[in-house]
């Protein structure tokens, strides 16, 4: 009898052990797994950004270069360092006359236009220089003295200016015009032109009478 109270009691704490141990395997094995769902997405929050994300405010893109939320401006065509545009120069512009003498007036009238023809903004301003061909030598045309104003041409963009010569009403052969020269301001290259007015100008004493000529801007008749 003994002998098998023993025997239970053998067999009670064998399995009292093998109990334990199989409670202790499964706590490891808990505790031994990933992270729990709250932990990975506090980790997922606070990851940086991928290389190849852009930033509209202005960072660097996928391809390495530097993005900056808006487009750029770009210089102005023809403009010095200061953003300036410079001085029309005589190559840079297509000059042309045409006669605009109205009816009944005591003076002829010729217009002479100047257009940018260059690949830039350039500024124009003064008087152009003027000389009218003759068979007796050249004539300068005298300032009229009005106030010049600064005008910036655009590509394709003209500008005008007058010039008055008296009428030959004397019926006389008078002072034949052979042709017109005009320098731009500020220029020392001119350009020689047709004269698109009348063929002569009165002879008077004391060198013929006064051509004149209006600022740049001023194409009004009588200039």
């Amino acid at each position: 009898m003994r002998v098998h109270q023993l025997t239970f009691a053998a067999l009670a704490v064998a399995a009292s052990f093998s109990l334990t141990a199989c409670q202790n395997g499964a706590d490891g094995a808990g505790q031994s797994g990933g992270p729990s769902p709250s932990s990975t997405a506090s980790a997922a929050s606070t990851a940086s950004p991928s290389v190849g994300s852009s930033d509209p405010g202005g960072g660097k893109a996928s391809d390495g270069t530097t993005s900056s939320g808006g487009k750029g401006t770009a210089a102005g065509a023809g403009s010095d360092a200061s953003g300036k545009a410079g001085k029309c120069r005589t190559d840079e512009l297509e000059i042309t006359a045409a006669e605009r003498t109205i009816g009944g007036d005591a003076d002829g009238t010729v217009a002479v236009t100047l257009k940018n023809r260059g690949g830039r903004d350039c500024t124009i301003s003064g008087y152009a220089g003027v000389d009218l061909k003759t068979g007796s030598g050249s004539l300068s045309a005298k300032r009229t003295g009005q106030q010049a104003d600064t005008a910036v041409l655009k590509k394709g963009d003209s500008t005008y200016f007058g010039i008055t010569y008296p009428l030959n009403t004397s019926g006389g052969s008078g002072v034949r015009v052979t042709g017109l020269v005009v320098t731009p301001p500020d220029e020392t290259k001119s350009v020689t032109l047709d004269w698109p007015g009348a063929g002569t100008l009165p002879v008077t004493e004391g060198g013929g009478a006064s051509v004149k000529v209006g600022p740049v801007g001023s194409a009004g008749q009588g200039g």
